[in-house]
């Protein structure tokens, strides 16, 4: 394959990205719309570079009732703590071969190594949780969110930044397995910032940001992550970015022009996928998410008009219209306190002016709750609102409910640990490794560096719940068999369970620390002086005895 050269590389990513933004105009159409209605600060962001998008409006005029809006952080903050809960940890590593975790020193220094991720990604610097949060913000609203993960760029420390990506600024491609291996960012700057954070640019921006009138104008880039295939030389011997797997690219759309960072002085690339993307649903065909807003539109939009109408009506019910005869005496009524309307009854009593039935406020209300309901069942709400509701359940009816919950939200949280969290852990080590941050291998791991990799054992409350079943299976199990020998008095059943391996399996299951627990050998030694003591005391114990019968025998004993 020919050597492609740089103007054919960003002629190339232009085109590229230009198709899948027309692939995508119809999805951004539906983001838009959901925008209006249950993000309004994100309104108009889907509209790209052709459309003016207007800063700082309130953007509010579509939304009269606010039941998604509100249901939307709410569906965020549950994934959070379902998922990545800032204040515990929520996943750990393990190698892949499962005969390197009985070594304590390798369980240790996979324990280190995640401590260090917790450390470094909740570092102030690093910006995880609030951007984190914003991820699962447009997982709800959009169906897709994007996070970028990459290097803290900080002469002063170093370790890693995260960035959430709106989905109105990265197109993505999938791999012939499903895998997303491209991504294109196009975002603005203006000519001033472009300055500040590229050499290379085009003669058009540079004169432009040394112009007072021009230096804020806006142009558009392209940040481009691509396989690197042959045809950029790639090779995996390689140690500069020619070994990397992608390549990254920063392109001018004005002029399709290459340009590079500021220091950056050759190609560039990454070892592993440096944008994570998370997607809710997936339908046949399609290679962005779903969304919880977009199951829910049509409530959404049943809901704003349905209040659209209560607020006439009850406009007319607190302000009625009023009916009054055309050849009364009524001249003017006044709506003020205490006001007397002259002719408002006739000489017998009777009302000579009425109102205008309005109609029944309580069914529209009935129905409003129902489209409500169906918005908050969309975004989980209802769901995770059946420990709130029911605060007297027992203890095991509390952990029932639980167990239920991790199970209707399995496939959804599945999903996300699989394509985003996964690929985020994995690019988090990449760029800690590159720092020399990490600790230094065992000696068993470096000569198995090849051949071991590692899993990710996720610990999230979700992650819990599903394997506290394992757990209680053994517990019932010896609930059962205690109850067996109390009643025989055989304690032959409990022969069939096997605590030595059942108690590490155990600590694993409840997330215990392996720096808590002791190894193998120093098990055996602690039972080893446990059976000496034991023969110990029994010698004791029978020495006076056999000091008796020795005296017992006499002379001929001792001699």
């Amino acid at each position: 394959m020919a050597t492609l050269f740089p103007n054919d590389i960003a002629e190339d990513i232009c085109r590229r990205q230009k198709r899948a933004e027309t692939d995508r105009a119809t999805l951004d159409s539906t983001c838009d719309e959901i925008a209006r209605r249950c993000l309004p600060g994100y309104s108009g962001s889907f509209l790209g570079a052709s459309q003016n998008r207007t800063k700082y409006d309130k953007k509010t005029e579509d939304m009269v009732d606010a039941t998604a809006a509100l249901a939307l952080p709410r569906f965020a903050a549950a994934m959070e703590s379902m998922l990545t809960p800032r204040s515990q940890r929520w996943h750990r590593l393990v190698p892949n071969d499962k005969s390197l975790m009985r070594n304590r020193l390798v369980r240790m220094w996979f324990e280190d190594v995640a401590d260090i991720l917790f450390q470094y990604r909740y570092a102030p610097k690093a910006n995880y949780a609030s951007q984190q949060h914003e991820v699962y913000m447009g997982l709800g609203a959009f169906g897709t969110g994007a996070m970028f993960v990459d290097a803290l760029r900080d002469r002063q420390d170093r370790g890693v930044r995260y960035r959430a990506i709106h989905l109105g600024e990265i197109y993505f491609l999938e791999n012939h397995q499903g895998i997303i291996d491209t991504a294109f960012r196009k975002f603005p700057l203006t000519a001033r910032q472009a300055v500040q954070q590229f050499d290379g640019l085009p003669k058009e921006i540079t004169d432009a940001a040394g112009k007072a009138d021009t230096s804020e104008a806006e142009h558009w880039f392209i940040h481009a992550v691509t396989p690197r295939g042959e045809a950029r030389g790639y090779d995996p011997e390689r140690v500069d970015a020619k070994g990397m797997t992608y390549a990254a690219d920063y392109v001018s759309v004005t002029g399709k022009q290459m340009v590079r960072l500021k220091g950056q002085t050759d190609e560039s690339g990454y070892h592993k996928f440096p944008y994570p993307i998370s997607r809710y649903v997936i339908a046949p065909g399609e290679v962005y998410g779903r969304s919880p807003a977009m199951l829910a539109l049509p409530s959404i939009m049943t809901l704003n008009e349905q209040k659209k109408t209560v607020l006439k009506h009850g406009h007319r019910a607190i302000a009625p219209p009023l009916f009054a005869p055309d050849d009364g005496v009524i001249d003017g009524l006044s709506l003020r306190p205490d006001a007397i309307n002259y002719g408002g009854v006739d000489s017998s009593g009777r009302m000579m002016v009425h109102t205008l039935p309005v109609g029944n406020l309580a069914l529209a209300k009935e129905m409003m709750e129902a489209e409500r309901a169906v918005i908050n069942d969309a975004f989980l709400i209802s769901l995770f609102q059946i420990l709130v509701d029911t605060p007297q359940m027992t203890a095991t009816e509390v952990l029932e409910r639980a167990r239920e919950k991790g199970a209707l939200l399995s496939p959804t949280m599945g999903r996300q640990q699989s394509e985003a969290l996964g690929p985020m852990i994995e690019r988090e080590l990449d760029v800690l490794s590159a720092q020399g941050l990490l600790p230094e291998m065992p000696q068993i791991l470096l000569e198995a560096q090849r051949e071991v990799g590692f899993q990710v054992i996720y610990e999230s409350p979700l992650s819990k719940s599903e394997r506290a079943g394992e757990a209680s299976g053994l517990m019932r199990l010896v609930d059962w068999t205690r109850e067996s020998v109390a009643l025989t008095g055989d304690p032959s059943p409990l022969d069939w369970i096997d605590w030595d391996m059942a108690m590490p399996d155990l600590a694993d299951i409840g997330g215990v620390r392996s720096k808590w627990l002791r190894d193998a050998d120093s098990v055996a030694k602690i039972r080893e002086g446990r059976a000496q003591q034991a023969q110990q005391q029994q010698m004791l114990e029978a020495a006076p005895a056999m000091a008796g019968a020795m005296k017992a025998m006499g002379p001929q004993a001792r001699a």
